[in-house]
């Protein structure tokens, strides 16, 4: 297999278990049989590219999904944990605390940030180093809607980076945990989104790119290692959204139309002005289901 054949092999096998995972009737044995390949050749080409065994990565969806029934049902432990495909209230519970570094009673009594798994398509990845993102919707642009958001004083969880420039390069220095993470608060105004720092919350040895998420200014939450948590004052925010898309792998290509868009937009016929200075810039990222979506800092005129 050439290395196109084996990343479509993989990204085979993310799109069975996305789909599958939480079916009642869901076996890896299924997954094997669907993408017409042996478990021993599969598990290597999926650990060649991901680390990990196709196995490793059900555990952690399972362990995932987990967390909001631990938050949001009544449903007892040992439920959740049979729900979740383990065979016991104790192999659960050293599972849940070997990913997340907290006891699933411990969560449920107050919970805190954890890195949630995202299962990140590997041509996503494989389409930038390669450049083969150019196909047909280069030449058209989406529809992208705008619409005014007042954020009153809150804080900021971020994490910085040295010399990122970009999600990818980002991703390559910090990983992409953050984004699980960020995500699992619930507390949190919107997703968590890559983020270009203004002036005030740059830091000299540090690049002006960032990850994070917004939440109330009251949040008093654990602040995981390596964080951030700034005060922001109020604000305007104009969210660039963009219709959805088919192709999965055409997220570069939607968050380019948003980026564009929000050049192109004529902030002062509409009675607005950009304030780069007044908070960060916000890069939610893209989902075909719900297109690509960003925030620019604004105030009316």
């Amino acid at each position: 297999m050439n290395e196109r054949d084996k990343v479509n092999l993989v990204q085979e096998m993310q799109d069975y278990i996305e789909e599958h995972v939480k079916a009642d009737d869901f076996t890896l044995e299924g997954l094997y049989a669907a993408v017409g390949y042996s478990r021993r050749h599969a598990d290597r080409v999926f650990r060649e590219f991901l680390g990990e065994t196709p196995l490793e990565t059900v555990k952690k969806i399972r362990l995932t999904d987990s967390v909001t029934k631990l938050r949001e049902q009544e449903a007892s432990i040992l439920e959740v944990a049979l729900e979740s495909g383990f065979d016991s209230h104790e192999g659960y519970t050293r599972a849940f605390a070997r990913f997340f570094d907290v006891t699933p009673s411990s969560y449920r009594k107050k919970p805190v940030a954890v890195p949630l798994f995202i299962q990140y398509p590997i041509t996503h990845y494989y389409n930038y180093l390669h450049g083969k993102e150019e196909n047909e919707m280069e030449t058209k642009e989406l529809i992208c809607m705008v619409t005014p958001v007042e954020r009153p004083k809150r804080k900021l969880l971020f994490l910085r980076s040295v010399n990122a420039t970009d999600y990818f390069s980002f991703c390559e220095e910090k990983g992409c945990e953050w984004d699980g993470l960020l995500n699992s608060i619930p507390e949190k105004f919107d997703t968590a989104a890559l983020l270009e720092l203004p002036p005030f919350l740059q830091k000299h040895g540090f690049s002006k790119i960032a990850s994070g998420v917004e939440v109330p200014f009251s949040y008093d939450g654990k602040i995981p290692e390596g964080y951030d948590l700034a005060e922001l004052p109020p604000c305007l925010l104009l969210y660039f959204q963009t219709e959805p898309y088919e192709n999965e792998e055409d997220f570069g290509i939607a968050i380019g139309c948003a980026f564009r868009a929000a050049e192109r937009y004529d902030y002062e016929k509409f009675g607005y002005e950009r304030v780069p200075d007044a908070a960060p810039f916000f890069n939610f990222g893209a989902e075909a289901a719900k297109g690509a979506s960003i925030a620019v800092p604004a105030r009316k005129r």
